[in-house]
């Protein structure tokens, strides 16, 4: 299930902060508090990859509790299921340095 958070499903109280996962990385890279800062530093270091928000606390109950996901099949809620759920929050495309048009 894909779903772009609308406008009033960003709560502008959350607090979140910006992830730097390099194209061919194991791990994230960088952690930044604005999207600004991240664009920034990934100029800096003209790197390629994706930018994206994540909430504080766990993604997939943060998702759930702002009503981004609603669980519906027997995993959803499993251990794999949320180890590996993304957030669904905004996010850029960079490739070298410079987000993708």
């Amino acid at each position: 299930m894909r779903r772009r958070p609308s406008a009033d499903q960003r709560d502008p109280l959350r607090p979140a902060v910006w992830l730097f996962h390099g194209e061919h990385a194991r791990h994230a890279s960088g952690v930044f508090d604005t999207l600004d800062a991240g664009l920034a530093w990934a100029a800096e270091h003209q790197v390629t990859g994706i930018l994206a928000e994540y909430p504080y606390g766990g993604a997939y109950d943060v998702a759930v509790s702002e009503g981004r996901f609603t669980p519906s099949k027997a995993h959803h809620g499993t251990a794999d299921h949320v180890a590996a759920f993304s957030p669904g929050l905004r996010h850029v495309h960079l490739t070298g340095g410079r987000p993708d048009q």
